[in-house]
């Protein structure tokens, strides 16, 4: 678990589990964190997992993490593992209670079976098709399968060879028999078995029927005796049918199921099918993508887990649905990386100066402070020398009025060093800047002039002879909106830049992957895990502009 409080506010979900606690129904909390493991988390899941977890440790309870994994063409080991690195990640824990859906195939068998022999479930030999076609409509009942009223003992017989593998896939099916007529179409003779010849990652050819996820999932959760049954929106038609299971079978508890909004995210996709077709069509580098608003991917770009949890602690728990700005995210990066990461100095876009007075062949270190919101991460020595580069945006030719960096006849300070004098720029034959001469004040070393005067511009730098190239990878938005589909969201085709040399002072070079780092004035960065000892490769995580800050500044100068 986490070391930071978890905010303990009361929201609709909380109240309900102190009301059931404080009467008596409960004596303890238990939740569950049940994902399907048919791809990777997303932003999306953290919500959930942050408030299943959170909720069970507030209440001094516990919460299992449970795959349901009902599905096997879809599920991998692989989605199973990055699952737990995931929770695990954010700073949560499970203990012992690791569970599957797998684990109670034999349990959920019998409880199908009880449901036939009290003429509550039949096998249907219809096709998938001729069951879609008869379900109905929202404002229509459906029409009764011929096969409904098939007797028990024929049912049994017919579902036990299903198991044994005697039928192909999709001959027939396990329904349960409540209301073809009923207003929720969840309740029209829903489909607890189908047949399926696949490999499951756990159980092998054990089995080739599976049960669907409306029936598994509220059995799973009173086999686990779990009290409080949280899920999305989407779930809350399904609670009549999740009801009825618990109501009629012989399961050892009967969970509440509560449902709560689910978070959306202003240009961003999470859907687990649109984002394992990007995967599998080579639109982003896997899973792990930084641009993916994967937990994985987010990882990789730098975001801190608590950044993650803190975000999913501001959006809250409500009951309807809301698209919450993707700024307010990065708001959270920001203010977790400002009093986390030390600062370096790195120059993206490189252009070479050369201090003309500065002695040939000499160099020296300089102090620089390591993170000015922390003083105990203490301070470095940056090599300086008579060749720098700076950012290429800090030099213009010939500068508006409020452009306070360097140009030609002006002074500006070098970050922790000197002042320097921009004399003379080289160009050229396309009349290109190349290199700039200056020359500097040996007496405004560290940054202050001792006769008083004052520049308005300061820049930072890296000392040619002391750089490391590395690569740096900028990341936008993955998605934009579709002009022409008001709405809708499309490929942002500049969701990536890559940039191959830029230069970094020297301590920036050898640093273990997931290292984070703000450069100065530039942002914050990450090292990704395609770094090697030779090229260094730097992930930015986010910009140093917070735009949620202006947001909310302007809304309250409006108010």
């Amino acid at each position: 678990m986490n070391d930071t409080p978890i905010d303990t506010a009361s929201d609709f979900i909380r109240d309900i589990i102190a009301a059931d606690l404080e009467s008596g129904k409960h004596e303890a909390v238990v939740t569950r964190f049940p994902p399907e493991p048919n791809g990777y988390l997303h932003i999306g899941h953290a919500k959930s997992i942050c408030l299943n977890f959170g909720v069970a440790d507030e209440f001094g309870g516990q919460c299992h993490l449970r795959f349901d994994d009902t599905n096997p063409t879809k599920e991998e080991t692989e989605y199973i593992e990055s699952i737990q690195e995931d929770v695990r990640w954010l700073g949560f824990d499970w203990g012992e209670h690791l569970h599957f859906a797998s684990d109670y195939f034999e349990q959920l068998y019998e409880w199908a079976q009880h449901l036939i022999r009290e003429g509550k479930a039949y096998v249907d030999d219809q096709s998938a098709e001729e069951i879609r076609e008869t379900r109905g409509t929202l404002t229509e009942g459906g029409t009764a399968s011929p096969y409904r009223g098939r007797d028990a003992e024929e049912s049994l017989d017919l579902f036990e060879r299903m198991r044994k593998g005697e039928f192909p896939d999709g001959s027939r099916v396990l329904r349960a028999k409540i209301d073809m007529d009923s207003g929720n179409i969840n309740l029209r003779d829903p489909i607890l078995y189908r047949i399926v010849h696949a490999i499951h990652p756990r159980t092998g050819d054990a089995w080739c029927i599976y049960p669907t996820y409306d029936f598994a999932h509220g059995q799973s959760d009173a086999i686990e005796m779990i009290t409080h049954s949280l899920c999305t929106l989407e779930f809350e038609g399904h609670r009549p049918l999740y009801e009825w299971f618990v109501e009629n079978l012989p399961v050892p508890c009967k969970p509440r199921q509560i449902e709560f909004a689910r978070l959306n995210l202003s240009h961003t996709v999470i859907s687990k099918r649109k984002l394992l077709t990007l995967v599998n069509e080579g639109v982003v580098n896997g899973w792990d993508d930084p641009r993916m608003p994967t937990l994985s991917g987010l990882r990789r770009r730098g975001f801190p887990a608590q950044s993650v949890r803190d975000f999913a602690q501001r959006v809250g728990v409500a009951k309807r649905d809301s698209v919450v700005d993707y700024a307010l995210l990065e708001h959270h990066v920001r203010s977790v990386l400002n009093l986390t990461s030390e600062r370096r100095m790195g120059v993206v876009n490189p252009l070479k100066v050369v201090i003309e007075n500065y002695p040939e062949g000499q160099s020296e270190d300089l102090e620089a402070v390591n993170n000015p919101e922390d003083e105990s991460a203490g301070k470095r020595m940056v090599p300086f020398a008579r060749e720098i580069y700076i950012e290429r945006e800090d030099f213009m030719e010939d500068p508006p009025k409020k452009f306070f960096r360097l140009a030609p006849g002006r002074e500006v300070r070098l970050r922790y060093a000197y002042f320097i004098t921009c004399t003379d720029v080289v160009k050229d034959a396309d009349g290109q800047v190349i290199e700039l001469r200056c020359t500097y004040d040996p007496e405004t070393r560290g940054g202050n002039a001792p006769d008083g005067r004052r520049v308005k511009g300061t820049i930072h730098w890296v000392s040619v002879q002391h750089a490391v190239t590395a690569e740096a990878r900028l990341y936008g938005q993955l998605f934009m909106p579709d002009e022409d589909n008001e709405g809708e969201l499309k490929l942002n085709p500049d969701s990536l830049t890559v940039l191959p040399a830029v230069k970094l002072e020297p301590s920036l070079g050898g640093l273990e992957p997931g290292t984070r780092v703000q450069f100065e004035r530039r942002g914050y960065y990450c090292v990704d895990p395609d770094s090697t000892p030779d090229k260094p490769v730097f992930n930015r995580t986010v910009t140093l502009r917070d735009t949620w800050a202006k947001i909310q500044k302007a809304a309250q100068k409006r108010g």
